[in-house]
């Protein structure tokens, strides 16, 4: 099982700059309540220096799973320094949003907008619709990850492999991503299909 992931390791599903560059629109549209999707929309909170794992997160969601992502940093509505207004912007996007994913890097772990949004994520998604999504910076230790105490009080996605494929009680592990907690395990697809 893969708990953590690393940097750099979902680069085959990173979307190209045009398509980052479109969810420029597509993140003003719902900002804006002008989208009305059947696809689930997640609220990808994220530190803006990431930027590389945030297109490979990005594309992960969008091509294997068929989410809606929307971050603030393409969102041009926003104002140009983070204020007050910016804060009830982000508090109107994250209630708007199905699920809540904090992009979990050690950069993200330290910086105070994430965890606020966070702690905001966590009081109105509640545990069904939130979940960190670890990444530690590539070659080094898992116990460098700074979000160890994260990932014991929120849910958690992670990814079994063929290797890991094993059957415990009636609570069978496939390969595929998961969203963990400490007493339940469900599948990153039906996580996010259940809104």
């Amino acid at each position: 099982m893969k708990q953590i992931f690393e940097s750099g390791e979902f680069s085959s599903n990173r979307i190209t700059d045009s398509a980052y560059n479109n969810l420029l629109t597509e993140s003003r549209q719902f900002s804006a309540g002008q989208v009305s999707t059947s696809r689930t929309t997640i609220f990808l909170s994220h530190k803006h220096q990431d930027l590389d794992d945030l297109k490979d997160i990005i594309g992960l969601l969008q091509t294997q799973f068929n989410a809606k992502v929307y971050i603030d940093s393409m969102d041009a509505s926003m104002p140009a320094r983070t204020s007050g207004v910016t804060a009830t912007r982000i508090k109107n996007i994250i209630d708007k949003s199905d699920k809540f994913i904090l992009l979990a890097t050690n950069d993200a772990i330290d910086s105070t907008w994430c965890n606020w949004e966070l702690g905001y994520g966590d009081a109105r998604k509640f545990r069904n619709n939130i979940a960190i999504f670890p990444i530690k910076p590539k070659g080094t230790a898992d116990s460098t990850y700074k979000g160890h105490e994260y990932m014991q009080i929120y849910p958690h996605i992670t990814k079994y492999t063929d290797f890991d494929l094993m059957f415990n009680g009636d609570n069978p592990r496939y390969p595929g991503y998961y969203v963990e907690s400490n007493n339940s395990r469900i599948s990153l697809q039906a996580w996010l299909n259940n809104r």
